[in-house]
């Protein structure tokens, strides 16, 4: 009876190994097809170091040697093309921000997005005032139809579960942090979206990390590090503020925790969420490839800046 029995598996599998096989190839097609994708994707970017204007010249990026900055166009990519996330959702993005020695790839990979909000003077008067507990409810109410307008669109829905980290203003530099974690879809890894708003005379700068929240050490880390990159240059900072020429926002320190901005039509909107979620598992084989193209691609850089012009 017990050869019998490996006498029938080996005619199962004899029948079935034409499929297995079959699956097998279709499979490391689509891997080879993939990893081309990627490989001609990333080596159409084009990674950036040191001293970089911002909104028309109104702030500056200092980019230190362990980060490189990608523009906008590649920034697109990144979002839109590896990350997942709506088709045109990054149109106001003037670039992102990564670690040296990974690629927006890596599993392990966060980047931080970079935009300018150019509505007026926000005034920081009621930044000690906030009641940041009764802003998260009305922040989780606004993220719930966030939701629901993502499902219409055939994406995940998200949910706010709260902070990750309270906001904080300093109110010497005018920089203002805080962290939101985000469930999205039934994914059991959470989002982490790590926000900076940095206040200027005519509007603000708007810095997000996105990444996951069991990243969150490793982004309090570099959190000073990407605080000090960007200010207003002169005549553009907030001190610079002059009542007599100068619009106000209509909104204050709440609302830019609270992720809303003035809309055209005079309304407050929830802002856009940006979300890191990978559509096709990425090889261990893959990620290390494009670590080499990296390096390969970052030594080529320097060499273009030491050379004589």
């Amino acid at each position: 009876m017990q050869r019998l029995g490996r006498f029938a598996l080996v005619l199962l599998l004899s029948f079935n190994f034409p499929l297995i096989a079959q699956q097998a190839d279709q499979s490391s097609n689509e891997q080879q097809e993939y990893q081309l994708w990627a490989e001609n994707l990333w080596s159409s970017m084009s990674p950036q170091s040191g001293k970089i204007a911002l909104a028309d010249s109104i702030a500056l990026l200092d980019v230190p040697d362990n980060f490189y900055f990608l523009n906008q166009e590649d920034s697109k990519k990144v979002l839109e093309d590896i990350w997942g996330n709506p088709p045109g959702s990054s149109e106001a993005l003037l670039g992102m921000l990564f670690k040296q020695g990974t690629t927006p790839f890596d599993g392990d990979a966060w980047g931080v997005s970079i935009e300018y909000e150019q509505d007026g003077y926000v005034s920081d008067e009621d930044a000690e005032q906030l009641n940041y507990d009764k802003l998260l409810l009305e922040m989780k109410n606004d993220a719930q139809q966030n939701s629901r307008a993502r499902v219409e669109q055939g994406y995940d829905p998200i949910e706010l579960v709260g902070w990750a980290a309270k906001p904080y203003y300093d109110k010497t530099s005018n920089k203002l942090h805080w962290a939101k974690e985000f469930k999205f879809g039934d994914s059991a890894t959470h989002t982490l979206n790590y926000n900076i708003r940095i206040l200027g005379r005519k509007g603000v700068l708007v810095l997000n990390f996105i990444a996951n929240i069991d990243q969150l050490a490793e982004i309090d880390h570099n959190i000073d590090t990407v605080l000090a990159m960007a200010e207003f240059n002169e005549g553009s900072r907030y001190s610079d503020f002059d009542p007599d020429l100068d619009d106000v926002a209509a909104y204050g320190i709440g609302a830019l925790v609270a992720g809303k901005v003035i809309a055209k039509t005079g309304f407050l909107a929830a802002a856009f969420i940006f979300l890191k979620k990978f559509g096709i598992v990425i090889l261990i084989a893959l990620g290390a490839l494009l670590k080499k193209l990296f390096w390969r691609k970052d030594s080529a850089t320097n060499d273009n800046d030491t050379k004589p012009s």
